[in-house]
């Protein structure tokens, strides 16, 4: 008969990250530059006893953020959520923090499961540089004409060919994607471009904020938003905004 620990506990988890990306390479393991995986699948490999492996529900790049990462792993050893928490909060590095853990069930797969996706990109529009938020935003001192970038946002809201906003390196199978909200906020001396899609291809994001940014200081018509995703061509390329700025806030399964 299993134990009452056993009982409550499950050996496939639901982790919820948030991370600072400034000294990582993105999430997914590479050779030369440290990851998000690499970083948690240490430690849980620490904690169990045998190697762990861990699945994201996205790849985010180098020296993009995340607060809510969602992540899946099966442990050897059955143990309680909460004890799994703590034990990683412990060992991990202290630019990685584990939110939340649950135990689910066999089927759920992070990536495969996910619905939606929420990026965070977070404009420091002053004439004076950020301190304390340089790390977490990018500084625009320009004047920006937030009327004319919601404008052009609004083009990419439904479904579009996203190909324009893909920067080289992808392996996507199709470059269509369905946007389903777009809000750009001011808060204080930030502006937040908040992104909610089924998926993002490379830099999409960032390329999305860059061209935004564009639009707002003038330099591009907010007709380019139109044209990028639209039946007409268009020679411009976005611009790709940096990463520090970005970072994944929600990942919805329903």
């Amino acid at each position: 008969m299993p134990s009452k620990s056993q009982k409550h506990s499950s050996s496939k988890m639901r982790l919820v990250l948030a991370y600072h990306g400034a000294r990582f390479g993105g999430w997914q393991k590479q050779k030369n530059n440290p990851s998000i995986q690499q970083a948690l699948e240490s430690a849980l490999t620490q904690l169990n006893g045998h190697p762990v492996g861990a699945t994201a529900a996205g790849r985010t790049d180098a020296g993009v953020h995340a607060w809510g990462q969602v992540v899946h792993t099966q442990l050897v050893k059955p143990t309680p959520p909460k004890t799994v928490q703590r034990a990683l909060n412990a060992i991990l590095p202290e630019d990685i923090l584990v939110r939340s853990v649950h135990g689910i069930s066999n089927g759920f797969h992070a990536q495969r499961d996910a619905k939606h996706k929420t990026y965070r990109y977070r404009i420091y529009h002053s004439t004076t540089k950020p301190l304390f938020e340089r790390s977490v935003t990018h500084w625009v001192s320009h004047p920006l004409d937030l009327t004319k970038m919601r404008k052009a946002a609004k083009s990419w809201v439904g479904r579009h060919n996203f190909k324009s906003f893909q920067s080289t390196g992808s392996s996507a199978k199709t470059t269509t994607r369905r946007v389903d909200a777009i809000v750009i906020r001011k808060r204080g001396a930030e502006i937040w471009v908040d992104i909610t899609a089924d998926g993002f291809l490379y830099h999409m994001a960032r390329r999305m904020v860059g061209l935004l940014i564009d639009i707002g200081k003038g330099k591009v018509s907010p007709q380019a938003a139109y044209d990028l995703v639209g039946s007409k061509r268009s020679k411009i390329t976005p611009t790709t905004a940096p990463a520090k700025g970005l970072c994944l806030m929600q990942v919805s399964y329903v």
